[in-house]
């Protein structure tokens, strides 16, 4: 099991999208939200995944695909 901290970067076409919900119930991964700033045009969040690599690695492209810029961070 390893963590992993990543910023999603929101389109604003997805801000009313459950995309976290949907990322822990696909995964199963832990999420701990960190910090995030969300308004009317754009937002981000940032979380600490925790999980296999892999599913994170997974997960990741996953977010990619649903239009959703990901920067991993350092803890």
């Amino acid at each position: 099991m390893t963590n992993q901290v990543v910023r999603l970067n929101y389109p604003s076409t997805l801000l009313h999208v459950p995309i976290i919900n949907q990322l822990i119930k696909q995964y199963d991964l832990t999420v701990n939200i960190m910090r995030a700033q969300i308004d009317n045009d754009q937002g981000w969040i940032e979380l600490q995944l925790a999980g296999p690599i892999q599913t994170i690695d997974e997960a990741v492209e996953w977010l990619q695909l649903q239009g959703i810029k990901v920067n991993f961070l350092k803890e």
